[in-house]
């Protein structure tokens, strides 16, 4: 955990020390404050990377406090609330403020220093895409707390200090480009291009692309020095596999342009959403490009098996459109995230997005409901053209457990929306007895209150 400088605001002195202690063991510069008078001056003068605040003080409260920096839109570092008589009433009013977390007295030495490492990881990334708003295109870190964004970002890390080929493998729209440009910006080559080589028709010329024609320098040539990044490698016919084969073979230039000869000077990394060890057994890929290319596999996980992060997502894209494109602002409700978060997400983080885009373009009221979220969800059934030019529901392309969830999820939650969020009333409708009815809504991430 890097040094911060951290503001403690609690009105119990005992509390203030233990935490203070705490954290100064672990390296970090610690402010204290016993009542919110002295919170508002320090957090004034020493611009602090975190905020913990204390629920319940004399005077104004923590909540108070909160909503008083929100409103005045200074709230710039995160800020995790402490209470000894935490609710979810409180929790959640903390939450839709802008609080990163809830913890509670008596302190948890682990759950204060996860805690604490959790929200200054969150202040730093959105520091860092803060800085990089001007940039096009954006280079996101990767965004959540679960275990296989902790994994992702070490391995992100371990690959960007080589300099081989690599191979990002995952399904469409689980962000390839991005962990492509995140390696380019934090590799001894963030100084020098990235070139993409894009997914375009099957009628692609893409031996032309690569090596250039009459003079005009290709993709490859126009990378030296840099990082090549082929969108969708299995889209590249033959000859330009062999094209690409020659040139990582040879270690030189030999483009079509008038400089040849030169040193090849480029890191490839290529993607690809289908297996090539596949289309190479069937002879659709060059064996000896797919060995070239998976010295360094990176195996990106589809949004489904990191459903825990989507909170964070969605908290980040509600902040990243408003400033990117001056949109409004919308607050995304406790129900709403839970909702999001049952979702299976066939399109990953692109599908996301795009969702979270179109609430905040098309919604009327500050706040994005659990209502409209299943509106949005239904329309957006990322139907793909089939034979005939059929829509087929995203459902159709889940595993059969998954889809059978995600059809029970929207029938009781239409189902319980139509007797208004009367369990009593919807165990007659759908005839189930009442007992086996909460078991399954608990089960499926539904909460009556919320609907």
């Amino acid at each position: 955990m890097a040094s911060a400088r951290i503001l403690i605001v609690d009105d119990e002195p005992d509390i203030r020390e233990l935490i203070g202690e705490i954290l100064a063991d672990e390296g970090h510069e610690v402010l204290m404050a016993a009542d919110a008078s002295e919170a508002r001056e320090l957090r004034g003068q020493s611009q602090p990377d975190l905020v913990l605040l204390d629920v319940w003080m004399p005077g104004t409260d923590g909540i108070s406090l909160l909503r008083e920096w929100r409103e005045s839109d200074t709230l710039d570092c995160p800020v995790v609330m402490i209470s000894g008589h935490g609710s979810v009433e409180a929790a959640v009013e903390a939450t839709r403020l802008g609080a990163f977390d809830f913890i509670e007295k008596p302190v948890s030495m682990a759950k204060l220093l996860v805690t604490v490492g959790n929200a200054l990881e969150a202040g730093r990334l959105k520091r860092e895409n803060a800085g990089l708003r001007s940039q096009a295109p954006t280079v996101m870190e990767p965004i959540g707390r679960s275990l296989a964004v902790q994994q992702l970002k070490r391995r992100l890390e371990r690959i960007a200090a080589h300099d081989t080929p690599v191979l990002i493998q995952g399904e469409a729209g689980v962000g390839k480009a991005m962990a492509a440009r995140w390696i380019h910006a934090h590799s001894k080559r963030s100084g020098g291009p990235f070139i993409v080589v894009p997914a375009r028709s099957e009628g692609q010329d893409w031996t032309r692309a690569l090596m250039g024609a009459e003079g005009q320098p290709g993709l490859i040539d126009q990378a030296r020095g840099g990082v090549l990044f082929v969108e969708d490698v299995s889209r590249l016919d033959k000859e330009a596999q062999s094209a690409l084969l020659g040139q990582l073979e040879s270690g030189r230039l030999e483009s079509a342009s008038e400089d040849q000869g030169r040193a090849l000077d480029i890191r490839l990394i290529a993607g690809t959403s289908v297996e090539l060890e596949k289309l190479v057994q069937t002879g659709r890929f060059d064996e000896q490009l797919y060995f070239r290319l998976n010295v360094v596999p990176l195996e990106l996980p589809p949004l489904r098996e990191r459903q825990e992060d989507v909170p964070d997502l969605v908290r980040f894209y509600a902040e990243y459109f408003p400033n990117r494109d001056g949109v409004p602002y919308r607050h995304f409700s406790v129900a709403a995230q839970n909702r999001l978060r049952q979702h299976h997400w066939p399109g990953n983080l692109l599908e996301l997005k795009n969702l979270v885009q179109r609430l905040l373009i098309l919604g009327g009221d500050d706040e994005v409901s659990v209502a409209e979220v299943e509106e949005a969800l239904s329309r957006s059934v990322e139907a793909q053209r089939g034979e005939g030019g059929d829509a087929v529901p995203a459902l159709f392309h889940l595993p059969l457990r998954e889809a059978r969830e995600e059809f029970e999820r929207q029938y009781l939650t239409y189902k319980l929306k139509s007797v208004d969020g009367s369990v009593g009333k919807l165990a007659e409708v759908v005839e189930m007895e009442r007992t086996h009815l909460y078991r399954k809504l608990r089960q499926l991430g539904i909460d009556p209150k919320q609907i």
